[in-house]
């Protein structure tokens, strides 16, 4: 558990400290503002501008989810998306605590924070002090980058998910979710997650191999897609054929594939996951920085 106190927080009397300083939802005006500050680290911030380059705005969508941006008088100097997650955006860490009022008193409730660790960390240090506690906190969490060619050759057989396999993919993805986060998506009702994988299938961003009987052996998910980048989550191998050697091939085809829409193919990765870590490694992904991801 983090420590209860961190002392560059932001509090409310810290505006004293710090004048000229506000937060305010963004809106549609701000588009360009938020698309320039994430352009400052297009990896990092690729779930910002995916969702940037898919609504075309940044004003509030129509599920309620925002973005909360920091201003230094008229200059926009960080930002955090909170939607179904909070997801800070170029937000220094003594600027988390401002972002951490304004989603408190939102009165929403987060399933996670994700994002650089600095920030993830600061976040959740100022919103555990405020009465939001984690299941969990994965506090290093290598981000990686490969912007050229795998270095093994891609398994041939992984191709684009198509909605007459969905009844297949949707409980592979399901089985990841529940082994990666402890839970099952379906707690709830079925009907989001549904949804959200049988868009991943329509935007061609779900990847999968089947065997011939129809269940799947890999799959992954393209998460964040922009013309620069593209987020790879949700990576699974069936039990039935781990140990074999064949994840290497896999994810190279998945860096081969999702070349289609970007020239760098990025991803996180638990720390603590080595068996992961050695095989991205073999692929040829580097490590580009540090995330963390907190579990409510």
């Amino acid at each position: 558990m983090l420590s209860k106190v961190a002392p560059w927080l932001a509090s409310r009397s810290d505006t004293a400290v710090r004048p000229g300083l506000s937060v305010r939802e963004l809106t549609g005006l701000d588009t360009d503002t938020l698309r320039q500050l994430a352009l400052t680290d297009e990896v990092a911030n690729v779930f910002i501008l995916a969702h940037l380059e898919t609504s075309g705005t940044a004003a509030p969508t129509q599920g309620g989810a925002r973005v909360y941006g920091v201003f230094d008088g008229i200059e926009l100097i960080g930002a955090c998306w909170a939607g179904a997650n909070l997801v800070p955006v170029q937000l220094a860490p003594d600027l988390a605590g401002y972002v951490a009022m304004a989603a408190h008193q939102s009165g929403r409730r987060f399933a996670s924070i994700f994002g650089p660790a600095d920030a993830v960390l600061a976040l959740y240090s100022r919103l555990e002090q405020l009465g939001h506690y984690a299941h969990e906190v994965r506090a290093h969490q290598p981000l990686l980058v490969l912007s050229g060619l795998p270095a093994v050759s891609p398994n041939p057989n992984l191709g684009f998910g198509d909605m007459a396999d969905f009844d297949r993919i949707l409980p592979a993805c399901a089985a990841m979710f529940e082994e990666e986060v402890g839970y099952s998506p379906f707690l709830g009702g079925k009907e989001y997650y549904s949804r959200r994988i049988a868009g991943l299938i329509r935007q061609r961003h779900s990847l999968v191999h089947l065997d011939e009987v129809g269940n799947v052996i890999f799959k992954a998910e393209l998460g964040a897609v922009t013309s620069g980048v593209t987020q790879v989550q949700g990576v699974w191998m069936n039990p039935d054929y781990r140990g074999l050697g064949l994840s290497a091939g896999y994810m190279a085809a998945v860096v081969a594939l999702s070349r289609e829409f970007a020239p760098i193919t990025s991803l996180y990765v638990n720390d603590y996951n080595t068996r992961a870590r050695a095989t991205y490694e073999r692929v040829g992904f580097s490590q580009r920085g540090t995330f963390a991801t907190v579990l409510f």
